[in-house]
């Protein structure tokens, strides 16, 4: 394996470019499905580099379960440093488990209460809570609703209330809280894709902007439903009650994205410009990183095969 079972490690770094420059320069559906796909990628190989690094460091333990012939000197010296490297990968992987058990767990239990919540109001696809603390959010589950409180209805237009049920719907139909989810699973497993966890976070947003500006027929309204919006409801404790639910995002960023011309519909960018050369590098960094991890994982079970006491 060599030091190639390390670079799944730190490759996710190769993302940082794409990651800041995709958010301003791709459609943002385009830029959410691709920094939602690379994260994940990269997740999911530098997860398996833990593993494999686990196994090493886990058959040098006294008293493992492990085969004996697991702990041989031809087995550790597949992996640099493996009395370092083996032991800190336990640790270090028994942490990635249980921040994404909770991650996972937290965003279950948080949307069943939710749900528990309105289980009393009208099975419609709006939810109107009489409470004067302003919040709206778009709830996903066996039936999916927009739920929003007579404080924030207060504080809109009848056009600015389109608006914003525009903006909830989009959400839900093209599932926002799946993406979401795999970020944050992605962040938590490899803390260096964080960058790729905020860039989604606004992405997301600013989808469900176009698509709320497409719905309603006027940017600028949109504009300002969400402006008014995030300033009526400055500081509510329950402005994010959902977990599964993106905060607002950069508002100033997005009000003024919306005032601006509405940005093309094109897959990708042309050729040579800085937001390509950047999705080049996270390509080759994805591809480096999934070959090492296939190279490392091949090679680890060959020699442990070699090794196993018939």
């Amino acid at each position: 394996m060599g030091v190639f079972v390390f670079l799944p490690l730190v490759l996710p770094l190769s993302a940082w470019p794409i990651a800041r420059l995709a958010e301003r320069h791709l459609h943002p559906r385009t830029a959410t499905w691709l920094l939602t796909g690379v994260a994940g990628v990269f997740a999911v190989c530098s997860t398996l580099c833990l593993a494999l690094l686990m196994v090493v460091g886990t058959a040098q333990l006294p008293g493992n379960p492990l085969p004996d012939g697991w702990s041989d000197q031809e087995v550790r010296e597949a992996v640099p440093y493996d009395e370092v490297a083996g032991r800190i990968a336990i640790p270090a992987l028994f942490a990635v488990l249980v921040a994404c058990t909770r991650t996972a767990w937290r965003h279950r239990s948080v949307r069943r209460r939710a749900e528990r919540a309105l289980s009393g109001l009208p099975t419609t696809s709006v939810a109107v809570l009489p409470d004067p603390t302003p919040y709206a959010y778009a709830l996903p589950g066996h039936r999916d609703r927009v739920v929003v409180t007579t404080g924030m209805l207060a504080g809109l237009s009848s056009p600015e209330r389109r608006a914003l049920f525009a903006h909830e719907r989009a959400h839900l139909a093209a599932r926002h809280h799946r993406f979401l989810l795999v970020v944050r699973l992605a962040a938590r497993a490899n803390p260096v894709l964080r960058p790729l966890r905020t860039a989604v976070v606004f992405t997301a947003e600013r989808w469900a902007d176009e698509e709320a500006a497409d719905a309603v027929g006027d940017r600028r309204t949109v504009a300002l439903a969400i402006g008014k919006s995030a300033l009526i409801s400055q500081g509510s404790p329950v402005a994010t009650l959902a977990h599964f639910a993106s905060p607002a995002g950069p508002v100033p960023r997005r009000v003024a994205a919306l005032l601006g011309p509405a940005p093309t519909a094109r897959i990708w960018s042309p050729v040579f410009t800085k937001v390509s050369l950047a999705a080049w590098t996270a390509a080759a960094g994805i591809t480096a990183s999934a070959l090492s991890s296939a190279n490392s994982a091949i090679t680890l079970a060959v020699i442990l095969h070699a090794a196993t006491p018939m």
